[in-house]
């Protein structure tokens, strides 16, 4: 086990479930790095940083997959930055609720992939489906059951030293 505590990295500039996220890190008394290209507004709370990295189409993706580890866990919809995190061993939640994994990552990556092919083809794809409180209600759930996952697996919360 590492003597670092549960970390929680949000992909912020587009994340709808930041507020979310905010109250389970609260409840499991997580560390939550807020990383985005710009600044945005994060609680005042001593559980949350803001990390507001350099203008450019990685950095954030740069950041975070640079950090996160077996242990952590990450919100974000960016399929290839998701891939790096589940191949570093962290758990990563997109924030519909859906876990990516290293079964499912693969198909994640093809997919997205195919898509951003006929989109630069000149198909219309459509994009994804409006985001709803289906999806919020699922974020909550997932991302409470891969905290208390890592917590059963030994994982601490909380400053090191002091479990929440």
């Amino acid at each position: 086990m590492r003597d670092a505590p549960i970390a929680l990295y949000i992909d912020a500039d587009a994340c709808p479930v930041k507020e979310e996220a905010y109250k389970v890190a609260f409840r499991h008394s997580l560390k939550v790095f807020v990383v985005a290209n710009m600044p945005i507004a994060v609680p005042r709370h001593p559980l949350v940083e803001r990390v507001t990295v350099p203008a450019g189409p990685d950095a954030a993706d740069d950041f975070i997959a640079g950090r996160a580890v077996r242990g952590d866990v990450v919100v974000t919809t960016d399929v290839p930055l998701a891939a790096r995190c589940v191949a570093a061993g962290a758990d990563v939640i997109a924030p519909n609720g859906r876990p990516f994994t290293r079964d499912s990552i693969g198909m994640a990556l093809a997919t997205r992939n195919l898509m951003e092919d006929l989109r630069s083809a000149g198909a219309v794809t459509g994009g994804p489906k409006p985001f709803g409180p289906r999806d919020r209600s699922a974020f909550l759930s997932a991302l409470d059951l891969a905290i208390v996952r890592l917590k059963r697996a030994g994982f601490a919360t909380g400053t090191p030293g002091q479990d929440g």
